[in-house]
């Protein structure tokens, strides 16, 4: 029986158990195995305990051997390669963010001096840049807490990514969804990370049943955006790319967190790790490092 490494909220035991359940279909046992972090136990911001923690205590699990397979957001990953690791890519969500207004308002609609709640800079730098008169507020805790502070009248409105509500079957509560022209997602928004240990051969037979590869290229094209820029998954940067048979068309940015500023740059190529750090040069000679510092 092949344990599935997941924290224990309704968002990340939802997407694992999709996962457990496409295993199960291809021939492999499996179950669910939760796993406490700090984050999950302490509630502080993700700024204060650090990048990465979530991730961190799944990978920890998974070489203790305390689960056999490990299920991430792939956004919240480190950029750099783990090389005890085998690593998939599953179909991927929609990637669009979504807004959660009272009274179905949208983000032009929103009155002024709205309070709207995120802590993501790239949202908020976003936000800034196409409402700059919006209160922003600290946003903390699962899909339901979130969301319950639009409810209970204590903002106006939140962002959250769609893809968690679509899983959670909340797509319906989103007043606006977002061209990812419009309000650009972080890179590989939508898309989950499943990985094993690299010499476990029964969970790499599991894992890859679940892979689509059209998914790892254009997520690994806009992560590898992210790391040129060597900006964490908490950075002003955002980064969506597109598949037409073999061509990647990759758009990425970089924003001022009071909205002043916006650095965008789209380009194509066919190969995904190149193409990101030739998006990645042209930011950086725009002035990337200097708005990201």
């Amino acid at each position: 029986m092949l344990k599935i490494g997941t924290r224990g909220s309704k968002l990340a035991t939802t997407q694992a158990g999709h996962q457990r359940d496409a295993m199960i279909a291809a021939g492999f046992d499996a179950e669910l195995h939760i796993v406490t972090t700090a984050g999950d136990v302490n509630m502080a911001p993700v700024e204060r305990i650090g990048v990465g923690v979530f991730t961190a205590a799944l990978r920890e699990a998974l070489f203790a051997g305390e689960c056999d397979i490990a299920v991430h957001s792939f956004k919240d990953l480190p950029t750099a390669h783990e090389p005890r690791t085998h690593l998939i890519t599953p179909v991927r969500e929609d990637r669009r963010e979504a807004l959660i207004a009272r009274d179905g308002l949208t983000l032009e609609t929103l009155p002024e001096g709205a309070r709207v709640g995120t802590s993501a800079p790239r949202r908020i730098s976003q936000l800034k840049a196409q409402r700059p008169d919006l209160d922003i507020q600290p946003l903390r805790g699962n899909i339901d807490t979130r969301m319950g502070r639009v409810f209970s009248g204590e903002l106006d409105a939140v962002v959250l990514a769609y893809a968690g509500l679509s899983r959670v079957g909340m797509g319906d509560k989103a007043t606006q969804l977002f061209d990812p022209t419009v309000l650009m997602p972080a890179p590989a928004q939508g898309a989950l990370a499943v990985e094993c240990r690299i010499d476990d051969d029964h969970a790499r037979q599991a894992i890859d049943a679940l892979a689509d590869d059209t998914v790892l290229r254009t997520v690994t094209a806009e992560r590898t955006v992210l790391a040129a820029l060597e900006a964490g998954c908490t950075a002003p940067v955002a980064s969506y790319a597109s598949l037409d048979g073999d061509q990647i068309t990759l758009q990425a940015g970089v924003f001022a967190l009071d909205g002043s500023t916006q650095l965008v740059e789209t380009a194509t190529g066919t190969d995904p790790v190149e193409l990101g750090h030739n998006v990645a040069k042209i930011l950086i000679e725009q002035g990337a490092a200097r708005i990201i510092g």
